[in-house]
């Protein structure tokens, strides 16, 4: 019997409104699968109050009424204003219950000098999650909330959504409100959620961004629409898993079946591209943090230290070059969007890497995320198989600005007719045991 929690959030909150369902015992059991799972996935890093109605998760970068904020470092303490984005959640019935786990300012990898450790991948603990919303890809993935809130600047809600078989949804920059929410790169930050479902993402999204009626096309099929497929963006790419590349062109194909065209298309190399998102991001996070480094440098990790660093060497020539490519590579993209619908690429280019991968410090993975964060371009990952050794993949829609409806009309189709939505084997509920 599917357990009360499982059901999508809508489902759910019917049933409250119904009173067939009562929200303390959706509490009740939702800290009870806690208490069960999390101290193998290690998400959560503060509990809230018991009030909720329908419990999800807040990465610890968000300021929640009655929690606090650590922004998982030692130098950041308090809480301020709540975000609008949280409000926004709580007024669609989501009441944030749980602070979850987040790399140091969402700037470095996982790393053991932080004030909790990092976050592991349900499907095997011996992997991460990706970054930096890895509490809400785990808490999510492992069956402890349908939904949380996290935060994407170069592939931060996608990639662990991804690494962890969930989906994850990164709209288009500035459509959520980013007050309250501790910046990283301000030109690419945006939020939005990681869900156990594209249903439950889409409705998450529309409590975000009213306007982007994310619900509104669903279960309406995709016949007709024409799709780029970004095959040579990496299929050729060394770090490119073969299991991923299988998956790709399996989901390309179980498109077609559901109706859509695909064509290859060509995107601009992606290396240059990356380079210069990560230009950007460091020049704008020296210019956050610096101030803080020149009075709470002993209590930033150090491989947080490390990395704000090489924002210092920048100069304003580095980040103008920068901003240049951003902008020729968003035209290129709106041009291939007034040709197609969306276009398909991979989320990651390979499953999730092993904590000890990440022994001598940072250790790059390889992704095609960060730039659509360049571009401003909605990006929508959902499941699209696994690799042998059992861990998930994911494959990304890229749409044209504001059509995060669009986009979750595609990732439905394709989640309901794919049998790469299972979860992992994890503590079972009691009744269930």
């Amino acid at each position: 019997m599917t357990e009360l929690i499982d059901l999508p959030l809508r489902a759910q909150l019917s049933l409250i409104d119904s009173g067939a369902a009562q929200p303390q015992d959706i509490d009740a059991a939702t800290c009870a699968r806690i208490a069960r799972r999390d101290p193998d996935l290690r998400s959560i890093v503060h509990m809230g109050a018991t009030d909720a109605r329908c419990p999800i998760g807040i990465k610890d970068i968000f300021d929640v009424d009655g929690m606090p904020t650590r922004c998982g470092s030692h130098a950041h303490r308090g809480t301020g204003v709540e975000a609008t984005a949280v409000t926004r959640l709580r007024a669609a019935g989501l009441t944030p219950r749980a602070k979850l786990a987040t790399y140091e300012y969402a700037l470095t990898g996982p790393a053991w000098d932080q004030p909790n450790p990092p976050a592991r991948n349900p499907w095997n603990v011996e992997h991460i999650t990706g970054g930096s919303s890895s509490g809400s890809a785990a808490a999510v993935a492992g069956g402890l909330f349908r939904a949380a809130l996290g935060t994407d600047t170069g592939g931060s809600i996608r990639a662990p959504a991804a690494y962890c078989g969930i989906v994850g949804l990164k709209p288009t920059h500035g459509l959520v409100p980013e007050d309250g929410c501790f910046p990283l790169s301000p030109s690419l930050d945006v939020i939005g959620p990681l869900a156990a479902c594209v249903e439950d993402a889409a409705f998450v999204m529309e409590a975000l961004a009213p306007e982007s009626a994310a619900t509104r096309d669903l279960g309406q099929g995709i016949a007709g629409l024409r799709i780029g497929y970004a095959r040579d963006w990496f299929a050729t790419d060394k770090d490119c898993h073969p299991d991923l590349l299988r998956a790709m062109d399996d989901a390309a194909a179980l498109l077609t079946r559901l109706g859509a065209r695909i064509d290859l298309v060509t995107l601009s190399p992606y290396a240059p591209l990356e380079a210069a998102g990560c230009v950007i991001i460091q020049a704008e996070a020296w210019e956050i943090h610096k101030g803080r480094l020149a009075t709470s440098w002993e209590e930033y990790g150090v491989d947080a230290r490390r990395n704000l660093f090489t924002g210092a060497i920048l100069t304003p020539e580095h980040v103008t070059a920068a901003m240049q490519l951003a902008r020729s590579f968003r035209a290129e993209v709106d041009e291939n969007l007034a040709e197609y619908s969306a276009l398909l690429a991979p989320t990651t280019l390979a499953p999730a890497p092993k904590f000890s991968d990440f022994e001598d410090g940072p250790f790059w993975t390889a992704m095609r995320t960060l730039p659509f964060n360049m571009t401003g371009h909605p990006a929508i990952s959902v499941p699209c198989g696994f690799a042998g050794n059992g861990l998930p993949l994911g494959m990304q829609l890229i749409g044209a600005r504001n059509a995060e409806a669009l986009l979750c009309r595609i990732g439905h189709a394709f989640e309901q007719a794919s049998d790469s939505t299972a979860r992992p084997a994890l503590a079972p509920d009691p009744a269930n045991a």
